[in-house]
């Protein structure tokens, strides 16, 4: 969760459960004295991760952007078909470009660690929706103080795990984007980047809400 606001469905939250929440918030903030921007998203995803498996013991820990709107049901039932896998690193999976250009918005200042011009990354889930497994929730609390941040995000998290024996499952489910006709069918994930998400986020929600029963009636 990032950015300069947080929108809760305060209905659905116990008293106990939104008092961790904003604890979990107060704590990414105050253990990093962070400071919002893009360069800093992999410091403060690295203390997110360690401060959740600190406060919550689940099967698996989820990070999404606060401009993705989530069906909490599907995304609870696709995550529980994979409970029973070790090490598991789950999310829309790409393999984009290095850019080495300066001045481009996602520069890789680290490019020449990824072999010559023209080259990939490695593959890894996009930032925007992914859920990792509670043992690499662990790894990365344990050894937070010697894992590399690279400029972006997903790639940082995605390669805490290329030397590990992790399955990597790309669900495309979990791929974030408006589909033609803005019809909002996707079931776990309908948007990318929601343009004045402050004022709009009500608007998607009405338009691609999962139903009142459905995360209640799931099959975890």
């Amino acid at each position: 969760m990032h950015g300069d606001f947080l929108r809760l469905e305060m209905s659905m939250l116990s008293g106990l459960l939104l008092y961790e929440i904003l604890s979990l918030l107060k704590t990414v903030k105050g253990e990093t004295e962070h400071v919002e921007g893009y360069l800093e998203l992999s410091a403060k995803t690295k203390t997110y991760f360690t401060t959740a498996i600190s406060l919550w013991d689940a099967d698996f820990y989820v990070k999404v952007d606060d401009d993705v709107h989530v069906n909490i049901g599907a995304l609870a039932a696709t995550l529980a078909r994979h409970r029973s896998k070790p090490s598991v690193y789950i999310g829309c999976m790409k393999s984009g470009p290095v850019l080495v250009q300066k001045g481009v918005r996602y520069r890789e200042p680290e490019h020449w660690k990824f072999g010559d011009d023209g080259n990939r990354y490695f593959r890894h889930a996009t930032g925007q929706l992914y859920a990792i497994s509670k043992d690499l929730a662990t790894y990365i609390s344990i050894n937070r103080h010697i894992l590399h941040k690279y400029a972006n995000e997903d790639v940082t998290v995605g390669s805490w795990f290329i030397g590990l024996d992790v399955e990597h499952i790309d669900d495309r489910k979990l791929c974030c984007g408006t589909p033609p006709g803005n019809n909002f069918q996707l079931p776990i994930s309908q948007m990318h980047g929601i343009c004045k998400s402050v004022e709009r986020i009500k608007e998607v929600h009405r338009r691609c809400a999962e139903g009142d029963n459905a995360l209640w009636s799931a099959a975890f």
